[in-house]
């Protein structure tokens, strides 16, 4: 699990594909506390680290992967976000965030403000159900609170923080975004209509 509090800006240096397969190697600042096997969130996507050395991490790309998120079409050189997964002492600064990414996103307009950018993100069909105004939502991995909806497209505000710290402060216009929906709105909506057949017995 991750709060979506982004802890350092990453860089891939390595993108290895054979067929179906996809291996990625990044290279960060904030890595020492990491070992083999734990979990890194990486512009949101969760992977596996399957080997660490010198500040970089290196990590499998499944199928399901590439195909539901941009790590898809990842190339060296790029930023990403990075983030540990939360421990039992971490400060839950964000929400719950999984790192299973729920679709891709485009940013479709960008307003700079005196201190902060209204961003206008438009979602993937089926998506914005589990989207309410001041409620949460992650971006690239960034847990974000989201100030308005309006038919599949939402906005949402980056403060000086998050546009300083994260990779959505350089995220132009038609760039796509890592979506992750509250994982909670997921659980109610499945729950419901079980609840409401057996009230209807």
């Amino acid at each position: 699990m991750f709060t979506g509090i982004v802890a350092a800006l990453g860089e891939v240096t390595d993108v290895a594909v054979d067929g179906d397969n996809a291996r990625i190697t990044v290279i960060g600042a904030d890595l020492t506390d990491a070992r083999e096997g734990d979990s890194i969130s990486v512009d949101g996507v969760c992977l596996t680290a399957a080997h660490l050395a010198d500040g970089s991490f290196t990590a499998d790309l499944l199928p399901e992967t590439r195909r539901r998120s941009t790590l898809g079409d990842v190339v060296v050189g790029r930023p990403v976000n990075l983030e540990l997964a939360a421990t039992p002492s971490s400060r839950l600064g964000g929400h719950i965030v999984q790192g299973h990414v729920d679709g891709v996103g485009t940013v479709l307009r960008r307003t700079p403000g005196e201190t902060w950018d209204d961003v206008v993100i438009g979602l993937p069909d089926g998506l914005v159900r589990y989207v309410v105004e001041k409620g949460s939502i992650a971006l690239d991995g960034v847990s974000l609170t989201v100030v308005a909806v309006a038919g599949d497209e939402i906005t949402v505000s980056l403060i000086p923080e998050t546009l300083r710290r994260t990779t959505l402060g350089a995220k132009p216009v038609g760039g796509r975004v890592n979506v992750e929906v509250d994982v909670i709105a997921k659980y109610v909506e499945r729950l419901l209509p079980a609840d409401i057949e057996g009230a209807k017995r």
